[in-house]
């Protein structure tokens, strides 16, 4: 058996030397977990901030009280529930407050460009705007032509007071003498509801000479329309307030350096210029609470096609898309898994597949993320019964219908595009027609006076991103049926009927 060697105490005493320190140093440090915890200051992955959802408004936070007619659209009924209460106090705080608490409270333009308001009212007051003599008009686009979106008529028809009340508001942030409320030529009753309110107001002497008692003189009018969807552009409407014929300016000159009747004009949309007066009454802190940030306050959501209540109702911004659809809509026709797509924000938006649905939140930015648009809020559910190519074919047919005609851009792209989409819904055409269109949308996109041009492109872009196996399906079976047509839609056996088509087939 061998024996361990002996360790000399010489060797024990220079081991010692060599590893005490390390022991003693080693003995001060923390320990390795615990404190490590404690310590730690800055967020981790593993702390994570609580994400916020938004959605689920309390009544209490809702501005349009009256969307579902409870009560009457008269003054004594709308004073009761909150219109009209300081707005006097309000007046007096003069201008440059009132255009400080619409920027601060972060409100967008509600008519589909999602401008911020603040910003736009205060071009208006220009350097030496004092000086000059000319009148000065609030226009207020209430020409609700966009499919699908209703939101505009509920506040006229059941809340009008809202929007006279904030006519007064909005029109004294930019220091106007009038205010024109260009309404619908088929809101008849809208119209009629309206006229009574202001007609209140004038008894009331809340409009008109030393409006409120506040000393500021402002008159509210009601110029009605003849129901032609490019007057929903702001210059358009202009044009048509003046007697001409709906067709757009070219900008510069900006409608806040000329506009109406060569004036300082702003255009506003409805819903934009009624939350004014709640705003400044409750504080741009507590408008600006709801919502993800640049995208705040509360917006009114029009939801129809194929969910089982179709509704307009008034939610946070940012709720996720299908939150409000379960909770006020009571869901998709057939439950959510028979969703096939939806339009997010009116006709003129990109559609979106189910598959970006779930997640999806509705606000300018996420919306704009998605490759898609919040526009007017107007949410159009298909499940999956809809023939998508056939509902983008309709709307190319309106867009077609109510070009002005004066870009040739717009003239002609939206003609070719709705003779294209008339054909795609047969399945008469060739697979490489479905990149001319998309390269024909992308011509005209950006190249016209007015947005009706991307009003067109846009719905047809979205059908192409995320369709086109239905369109490349439906032009295979119309193939395999009746052979492949010829180039510009003629069908396969055109030429032994004696038809006339182009050469080099």
């Amino acid at each position: 058996m061998l024996a361990k060697p002996a360790t000399s105490s010489k060797a024990l005493s220079s081991l010692h030397q060599r590893v005490g320190p390390c022991i003693a140093s080693a003995s001060r440090l923390p320990p390795p977990s615990s404190s490590r915890q404690q310590r730690r200051n800055l967020a981790t992955v593993q702390d994570g901030t609580p994400k916020r959802t938004h959605g689920n408004l309390p009544d209490q936070d809702r501005i349009f009280t009256n969307l579902y007619g409870h009560h009457g659209a008269d003054l004594k009924s709308a004073m009761k529930y909150g219109d009209w209460h300081k707005t006097k106090e309000i007046i007096l705080k003069g201008h440059d407050w009132i255009i400080s608490e619409i920027k601060a409270s972060g409100l967008r333009g509600r008519g589909g460009a999602g401008f911020p308001s603040g910003m736009k009212w205060s071009f208006m007051n220009f350097k030496d705007w004092d000086k000059d003599t000319k009148p000065r008009y609030l226009v207020v686009n209430a020409d609700e032509g966009e499919p699908g979106t209703c939101k505009d008529r509920e506040i006229m028809r059941k809340d009008p007071h809202k929007l006279v009340e904030g006519c007064l508001v909005a029109g004294r942030a930019m220091n106007c003498t009038a205010a024109y409320i260009y309404i619908r030529g088929e809101f008849y009753h809208e119209a009629t509801v309206l006229q009574r309110a202001i007609q209140e107001a004038y008894k009331a002497g809340l409009l008109g000479k030393n409006a409120c008692g506040s000393g500021y003189d402002f008159d509210v009018f009601i110029h009605r329309g003849m129901g032609a969807y490019v007057c929903g552009e702001e210059t358009s409407l202009i044009e048509s307030l003046e007697g001409k014929p709906g067709k757009p300016r070219l900008k510069p000159p900006f409608p806040a350096a000329v506009g109406l009747f060569g004036c300082p004009s702003t255009v506003a949309n409805v819903e934009t210029i009624a939350v004014a007066p709640t705003i400044c009454r409750r504080g741009a802190s507590w408008f600006n609470s709801f919502g993800r940030e640049r995208n705040s306050g509360t917006k009114l959501f029009c939801i129809s096609g194929h969910v089982n209540n179709p509704c307009t109702v008034e939610e946070e911004m940012s709720i996720p898309l299908r939150e409000l659809i379960d909770k006020h809509c009571g869901g998709v026709r057939g439950g959510w898994d028979n969703l096939k797509a939806i339009i997010p924000g009116g006709s003129s938006t990109p559609i979106l597949p189910r598959r970006i649905c779930d997640e999806q939140l509705m606000d300018f930015d996420a919306l704009k993320d998605s490759q898609s648009g919040l526009g007017t809020a107007a949410v159009i559910v298909m499940d999956q019964s809809t023939d998508v190519v056939r509902a983008i074919a309709r709307l190319s047919k309106f867009y077609h219908h109510e070009s002005c005609g004066q870009c040739t851009p717009c003239r002609e792209g939206s003609k070719w595009t709705d003779q294209i989409m008339q054909r795609f819904e047969k399945g008469e055409g060739r697979e490489r027609e479905i990149d001319m269109l998309q390269e024909l949308t992308k011509q005209v996109e950006g190249h016209t006076i007015c947005a009706l041009g991307e009003a067109f492109a846009w719905p047809l872009q979205g059908l192409i991103r995320h369709f086109r196996p239905e369109l490349e399906e439906r032009i295979r079976q119309t193939k395999v049926q009746g052979g492949e047509p010829l180039a510009g839609g003629w069908v396969h056996d055109a030429q032994k009927r004696g038809m006339l088509i182009a050469p080099g087939q």
